[in-house]
């Protein structure tokens, strides 16, 4: 395989879905279908050499984060193609591992900029997120903590949020403790939701 290719795989019930994704992973240079495969249960896929991979149930949503867990611990980069719109399904995905979470019916580029960001490392939450129910951020939250929910959100590491804002990793914990003490946030994947609700996933930007 070509080390400079991100390698794809895409997992999806629906055909059409299947090749229309192929298609357009297809004619990016810089991306390789690895496989394009109708998911029959969770046992039944293979994604071995994939870096990312596409998902697409239809099913429970028990089904989808077994899925999802299992690619996660097997090193894949998770991006859900999702035909809901319910935060429910939305922080399922996030606790069962996927670095990324758009809608279905998103345009071909938002897909393509997804890819390619979660295979960089970073996460991607479609910026047209529902976020209906969410609580609202408290008016309290520092800069510097919002700089920290952000690369939380883009998932981030406690020592990769070091390094990129130049601080201690014990100020960081420092950090997402008044974090969650100000938000009643007590889990990283509760950050990442309310920095979506914020719209604060995918801005993050190389700073000095």
């Amino acid at each position: 395989m070509n080390p400079h290719l991100t390698h794809v795989a895409i997992i999806s019930d629906c055909p059409l879905l299947r090749y229309g994704v192929s298609h357009l992973i297809d004619t990016a240079p810089d991306l390789h279908r690895v496989n394009s495969v109708r998911c029959i249960g969770e046992q039944h896929y293979e994604a071995t050499g994939a870096d990312v991979v596409l998902l697409n149930l239809q099913g429970s949503i028990g089904k989808s984060r077994d899925l999802i867990a299992r690619m996660h611990r097997e090193g894949h980069a998770v991006v859900v193609l999702s035909a809901s719109d319910t935060q429910a399904e939305l922080v399922m995905s996030i606790e069962a591992g996927a670095r990324g979470y758009l809608s279905q019916y998103t345009r071909e580029v938002e897909l393509l900029t997804a890819v390619r960001t979660v295979a960089a490392g970073r996460s991607y939450f479609s910026a047209n997120l529902n976020a209906q129910g969410l609580p609202e951020c408290p008016s309290g939250i520092t800069d510097r903590e919002r700089q920290i929910l952000k690369l939380v959100a883009n998932g981030a590491t406690d020592r990769e949020i070091a390094f990129e804002l130049k601080i201690s990793e014990h100020t960081v914990h420092s950090h997402l403790d008044r974090l969650r003490s100000k938000t009643g946030s007590r889990r990283r994947a509760d950050l990442t939701r309310l920095a979506l609700q914020r719209g604060m996933a995918g801005e993050i930007s190389e700073e000095g």
